[in-house]
């Protein structure tokens, strides 16, 4: 096993999207890339299941009912974590100036451009 491969493995990314289809290609794409992968269904969810300390990258919908991507940036941002942060949204521009956003795609997101976004967000956090 390489260092790389073996860092994948070790590493858990968040998907928080509302979109039930969105949520299992993004699962998808990421277990065949290697890494380890929660999803949620909302930001409140993923709030609620205390998962902020083992998750490494955080890929998030910014329109999502209760509790937007933004808004939950921002809150795990003033709860002390710096959880390296991928917005993808339908609606192009919208969270992009957020303060500590890795990156802002738009959906559908090519996945090559997401590994890369990743990619660049875990050697943010290492």
């Amino acid at each position: 096993m390489t260092q790389d491969t073996q860092m994948r493995t070790t590493t858990t990314i968040a998907v928080v999207d509302d979109d039930e289809s969105v949520r299992t290609a993004l699962d998808s794409l990421l277990r065949s890339s290697g890494y380890s992968v929660r999803t949620y269904r909302s930001a409140l969810e993923f709030l609620g299941a205390n998962a902020t300390a083992a998750t490494h990258c955080l890929i998030s919908d910014i329109q999502m009912p209760g509790m937007s991507g933004v808004e939950l940036h921002e809150q795990l941002c003033a709860m002390g974590f710096r959880i390296p942060t991928i917005f993808i949204t339908a609606y192009p521009g919208l969270g992009a100036d957020t303060p500590g956003l890795v990156a802002c795609l738009p959906k559908p997101c090519e996945a090559d451009k997401l590994l890369n976004c990743i990619e660049t967000a875990l050697r943010q956090r290492y």
